[in-house]
This record gives structure tokens, C-alpha cells and sequence, in this order.
């Protein structure tokens, strides 16, 4: 099956800044990178995790794309990472700092990756709850490539 017809799931955060008004901005942005209206989520605020301590809390949400005719995960993933840069977000000093954009690739398809620069689909998404929140929203019967239950079973075991 095309790659294509499958969901490509981009999860987007931030906990510096106006981090509503730049979630709404970046929706708009990813918008442009794809061949389809984007499905969005709602925002969630969730607590910070794997954070250095004192960071703030996250807003949080899921978009659902469909992939330019060209494109790949590697070159999704430059645009994604073009577009935090120009959002603000700076070289990590601290690894899970506070940042006011936040897109991470979670899947393209079917894709599977396991390189220095992607892993495909993301090696955590199935453990967090800001992720598989907002997904469910948006496709609960989902299961993320190489997992055989849904993304509302999944929730669902988690704390």
C-alpha cells in the first residue's frame, strides 16, 4: 500500500512564549506542507516530561497532513525542523529545554527509518500521553506502524 494513503502525523508543542498564538501560527505553516487541508486537534496543556526541573507546562496538540507529491520523511523532516528555527526555537544547550516550537515527526505511512537523524514511526510516541491524546481525537482506531493496538488502547493503558 502507498505510504501515502496512510496517515502522516506531526506532533507539535510548546512551553516558551505565547505558546497558543505560536501553535495556532504553526498550523497554519504546516498547512503549506501539505497536498490536503491538515486535521488538527484541540490544544492540551500536559506537564512537562523528561524536562529540566522548573520548566513550564506544554501546550500541546496533533496535526494529521497529507504529504506534498515529492515528498520523503527526510525532506518533511528539514521543513519541520526550517520552520521551528523560524519560530525561534535555538540550538539545544539542554536536552527536553524549554523551547516555544516543537514539531516532531511521528509517523509518514508506513514508513519505518532507523537512522542518526529519523527514527520512523517516533521510537516514544506510543508512551506519551501529549501525544496519543491529541491523536485520539483525531484517528482513535489508529495503530502507529508496528504496533497492533489502537491509539485509544494505547491511551488507555497509560498512568
Amino acid at each position: 500500500m502507498d505510504a501515502r494513503s496512510e496517515l502522516t502525523i506531526i506532533a507539535l508543542g510548546s512551553n516558551l512564549g505565547s505558546s497558543r498564538e505560536l501553535i495556532h501560527s504553526a498550523l497554519q505553516a504546516l498547512q503549506e506542507l501539505s497536498a490536503a487541508p491538515i486535521r488538527a486537534s484541540r490544544i492540551y496543556e500536559t506537564a512537562p516530561v523528561d524536562c529540566p526541573p522548573g520548566s513550564p507546562d506544554f501546550l500541546n496538540a496533533v496535526a494529521i497532513i497529507k504529504p506534498l507529491a515529492d515528498e520523503t520523511p527526510e525532506t518533511l523532516l528539514a521543513k519541520l525542523q526550517g520552520l521551528e528555527k523560524a519560530f525561534g526555537r535555538q540550538a539545544k544547550k539542554v536536552m527536553n529545554e524549554a523551547r516555544p516550537l516543537d514539531l516532531d515527526l511521528i509517523a509518514f505511512g508506513n514508513e519505518r527509518r532507523a537512522s542518526a537523524d529519523l527514527t520512523l514511526p517516533h521510537p516514544r510516541a506510543h508512551l506519551r500521553k501529549f501525544v496519543l491524546e491529541p491523536l485520539a481525537e483525531l484517528a482513535p482506531n489508529y495503530a502507529l506502524p508496528g504496533q497492533t493496538r489502537t491509539v485509544r488502547e494505547l491511551l488507555a493503558e497509560l498512568p
